[in-house]
């Protein structure tokens, strides 16, 4: 089966019934990364995932992971772990340095699909208010955070990283924590794993994931930065 293979002049995606089943979710191919075109893109529950050397591939998987706020399972580890008060936590303070952790190459991969396209432009897109970030320090030191598009009442995750053990747990955490405050109602994951589901994310079908979509994306979100009122973690 052949995909659809986008143009840059227009931002028009195919319908996300006819995205392939092998690979899940695998709609079209080619396109910008501008933000007009990404923005139209996660509105639709569609997002980029490539590789160096590939041309952008555009995703909408089925089923798809997310999390509720209201149902994060917090392990009596990681529970211990933020009584301790080690980390400092902030939000959108250093969303470079977060992204481009990110992109970092994890033990056992041969490279990462965060390319110097993408990060630009994520980039573009936290300097227009969308994108955000979650760092973790260890005094100066960047040592976990995530990042993602904050539209609607919906945040849609994109990577997260740890370089101390459970950093990225912590960061989500204090994302969740906030998203509650802010009457946020879901967090897309994209696609499931081990670790999301020790953390409470579940697999919903794209039907419901559509229903999601419809309902919230347009009801009023904290747009902007997302640095005021952000505290050390307590």
């Amino acid at each position: 089966m052949s995909l659809p293979w986008l143009d840059d002049t227009g931002i028009v995606f195919p319908d996300i019934s006819t995205a392939l089943q092998e690979p899940n979710g695998l709609l079209a191919v080619g396109g910008d990364l501008g933000p007009e075109r990404l923005v139209a893109a996660y509105r639709l529950g569609i997002f980029p995932w490539y590789e160096d050397g590939q041309p952008i591939l555009w995703w909408s998987p089925d089923p798809r992971m997310v999390l509720l706020p209201e149902q994060l399972r917090i392990s009596s580890s990681l529970r211990r772990l933020i009584r301790k008060q080690q980390y400092t936590i902030t939000m959108d303070q250093d969303f470079a340095g977060v992204i481009d952790a990110c992109s970092q190459a994890r033990p056992n991969s041969e490279g990462t699909w965060i390319t110097v396209e993408l990060k630009s432009a994520y980039r573009r897109l936290h300097e227009l208010g969308i994108a955000h970030s979650v760092e973790v320090r260890d005094s100066d030191e960047l040592v976990g955070g995530l990042y993602g598009l904050g539209i609607g009442q919906l945040f849609f995750g994109e990577s997260m990283f740890s370089r101390r053990d459970n950093t990225s747990k912590l960061a989500l955490v204090f994302l969740v924590e906030q998203l509650r405050k802010w009457h946020y109602k879901l967090i897309d994951c994209q696609v499931s794993s081990v670790h999301l589901e020790s953390l409470g994310a579940r697999e919903i079908s794209r039907k419901m994931f559509q229903q999601y979509l419809l309902r919230y994306l347009d009801k009023p979100g904290k747009f902007g930065s997302w640095q005021t009122g952000i505290s050390p973690q307590r």
